[in-house]
């Protein structure tokens, strides 16, 4: 089977909007990065702070499909719109990831209740090695 022609690029100013409206299209039951959707204003703020080590937009036939980060500690985050449907995508984008950025360790923080991504990363070869909690007093 062809793999299919994945490209990952650096996030620029102009592609805040894409990323905006694809953190609307996150499910916020399986969201750990924030529990309210923030404004665009907000968001384009975070954007620009450049909080990733790396952060790429990925491409497929040169059409913004999706992105990924990579924390300052080695974490990784891979989200692809809803509506492509690509085999192995996921696999592809992780393997360029880790090629372009060769660290010794990686991780993937992972809600429980994300059961699709918990898998993915086991496939991949991650093993679990914390389940974190947390009490909130607001």
């Amino acid at each position: 089977m062809k793999m299919p022609v994945i490209e990952i690029k650096p996030v620029k100013q102009s592609d805040i909007r894409f990323l905006y409206n694809q953190l609307k299209e996150r499910d916020s039951k399986i969201n750990i990065s924030h529990r309210v959707m923030p404004s665009y204003e907000e968001h384009s703020r975070f954007v620009l702070s450049k909080p990733y080590s790396r952060w790429y937009i990925i491409f497929h036939n040169n059409k913004k499909i999706g992105n990924v980060y990579l924390t300052r500690l080695n974490e990784i985050g891979i989200f692809v719109l809803k509506s492509i449907k690509i085999k192995g995508i996921g696999n592809i984008v992780l393997k360029e990831v880790m090629k372009k950025n060769p660290r010794p360790r990686y991780l993937a923080n992972v809600s429980p209740r994300n059961s699709k991504s918990s898998e993915f990363f086991k496939k991949n070869g991650f093993k679990l090695i914390q389940h974190t909690y947390e009490l909130r007093n607001d």
